[in-house]
């Protein structure tokens, strides 16, 4: 989910935002659920210098997968954890990518914040799942980008990219197209690519980074034009994206989509979440409608994305509980 810098608070006592993620009383709600863990991820940011800390919050951050039954959250605490660009975090990621009766969401984001922190010792584990037939695809298809951006992360090539400086802090899950590639400024080219079932995964996932950083209407257009896509990893990684640029120009792209009754959960999660970060005033009844979906984390995530709308469209100055 695309969350911007003040939606934590960072200043809350860490214990206290562990219980708070734990929900150790047992009385949280899941929206106070996730500012508590974004503003542990804070904090692991501002402890990078402080292995001890940062080991420790990591700790707390973790202890989440113990204390939650819900797979939207345990697959945010995965994403948190990669963003934390920091390795002590590889470890408890591996431990849920192996465990093969974790939450399909949760292994595959597990996966992708291997590929994220760049972590060249989890190749082997990431190389097994990607060759096993019988993995489900959408964590295969996720430890394939993870290794291919762990290899582009270490490599000679990447020194001598042109990238486009981001206006996301993100990680993501490939780097965006370099400048000066072919077709790097073209959307009709970028939109080709991305929508070319026969280029390498690694590749269409830059041209999807690409047309983020242009973020056009153009570019939201050509983004849009992959739902259609037979991969569930592709289609989510748009949604997620859409909620980045926060164009409305992508509200009828993610109703359709959340309103899909043959989709994949995955997808009509992010779909929901998108809609919620881009917070136009169309979103709201969507949203309320699927409070009550039949998959329990597309209506976990129209939670949160009311949550979420509820912010954008405020005065307050953090999305965040004050916690005395």
């Amino acid at each position: 989910m695309a969350f911007s810098d003040d939606y934590f608070d960072e200043e809350s006592p860490v214990e206290k935002l562990r219980d708070i993620l734990c929900n150790i009383d047992g009385k949280q709600k899941l929206a106070r659920r996730f500012r508590a863990l974004y503003s542990l991820k804070a904090v692991v940011e501002r402890n990078a210098n402080d292995p001890k800390k940062a080991k420790e919050v990591i700790d707390y951050i973790s202890e989440c997968f113990n204390h939650s039954n819900s797979e939207l959250l345990k697959h945010e605490v995965a994403y948190v954890l990669g963003q934390t660009k920091n390795l002590m975090s590889a470890p408890v990621l591996r431990e849920r990518l192996c465990d093969e009766k974790e939450y399909c969401m949760v292994r595959h984001e597990a996966a992708e914040a291997l590929g994220a922190l760049g972590d060249q010792g989890s190749l082997e584990v990431l190389t097994k799942y990607f060759k096993d037939p019988k993995e489900v695809e959408p964590v295969r298809q996720t430890c394939e980008l993870a290794i291919e951006r762990i290899k582009w992360a270490h490599s000679e090539e990447r020194k001598h990219e042109k990238l486009q400086k981001s206006l996301y802090s993100s990680i993501d899950p490939a780097p965006p197209m370099p400048l000066d590639a072919d077709g790097a400024e073209s959307v009709e080219k970028l939109k080709n690519l991305l929508n070319d079932q026969k280029a390498p995964l690694f590749q269409r996932y830059r041209a999807i980074f690409r047309l983020r950083d242009i973020e056009s209407d153009e570019a939201c257009k050509a983004l849009g034009s992959s739902f259609n896509d037979p991969s569930a990893l592709l289609k989510h990684e748009v949604a997620y994206v859409f909620g980045q640029i926060g164009n409305p120009i992508a509200v009828p792209y993610l109703t359709e989509v959340v309103n899909r009754d043959n989709e994949a959960p995955m997808v009509r999660h992010e779909a929901a979440e998108a809609l919620g970060s881009i917070a136009s005033k169309n979103v709201v009844p969507v949203l309320k409608e699927h409070l009550n979906d039949r998959d329990v984390v597309v209506k976990e995530s129209a939670i949160v994305a009311l949550d979420m709308y509820d912010y954008e469209n405020s005065n307050e100055m953090e999305y965040a509980e004050i916690i005395n």
